[in-house]
């Protein structure tokens, strides 16, 4: 905790967004505990919604709620996930852990020599650096499926790129600051690009349209270029889930 943070009593604080919605804060930096507390209360309100609660929204820190007016009013509501989050366990968050192929070639790649020259690597160490790393979703946004991934290894660490792109490819890998985040559709952006995967992590048609979900493990796999070609050919591929893990 840091100096300027609240005690932990302090949290959950409940902040109304409009008339219908809440967001329950559960801290004021952005760790992998503070986003399992969000992850549990999310997964907790989805396997059993309390009166009046509509959808429930994960982001770094806070989960948006949003509920009927007509059938919960604010004060009760704030009561009820003050008495859920007081009763959570603090025991490791159970965790999907994926196995993602990226092609980290040049053609693919359109960042990684600068990116490695900007950490002191080669670009194969470069590609080791970012590949080594297993992969946290904090959360979901800016696009359909696009995850928010924690944490990039510190000597990859970048800022954004000073002239974004005004078309960036689907299934680019692209790094910034501390995370990493794969385009789901073509996109405008300023990450870093450093690769691609023929890995789809959208789909409107599926029950669950996106991929992955906050409080899932990734581990990039690196993949030659025909082993890319071959999978994208053949209409792309699901990744392999490695299993539950215990991620916090």
């Amino acid at each position: 905790m840091t100096a300027s943070s609240p005690p932990a009593a302090a949290w959950p604080r409940f902040l109304p967004s409009g008339d219908a919605a809440l967001s329950v804060e559960l801290g004021d930096t952005i760790d992998r505990r503070i986003s399992a507390k969000v992850v549990r209360l999310h997964r907790h309100l989805r396997g059993g919604p309390l009166p009046g609660v509509i959808e429930t929204l994960p982001t770094f820190r806070s989960l948006l709620v949003r509920f009927d007016p007509r059938e919960t009013a604010p004060a009760a509501l704030c009561d009820a996930l003050t008495a859920i989050i007081g009763a959570m366990s603090d025991a490791p968050l159970p965790s999907r852990r994926w196995a993602i192929p990226v092609c980290y070639d040049p053609a693919f790649g359109l960042d990684i020599d600068e990116v490695a020259s900007l950490a002191g690597m080669s670009p194969a160490q470069a590609v080791e650096c970012q590949a080594s790393a297993i992969y946290y979703v904090y959360m979901i946004g800016f696009l359909p499926g696009y995850a928010y991934l924690g944490d990039t290894p510190e000597p990859l660490r970048l800022p954004r790129r000073k002239n974004p792109r005004t078309r960036v490819p689907p299934g680019s890998l692209a790094i910034a600051t501390a995370f990493a985040s794969v385009y789901p559709f073509e996109s405008p952006g300023g990450w870093h690009i450093i690769g691609r995967t023929p890995v789809s992590f959208f789909d409107a048609a599926a029950d669950e349209p996106a991929l992955l979900a906050p409080g899932d493990e990734i581990r990039f796999e690196p993949i030659a270029m025909d082993t890319y070609e071959a999978l994208h050919n053949a209409g792309g591929t699901r990744p392999r889930l490695l299993g539950q893990e215990a991620a916090i």
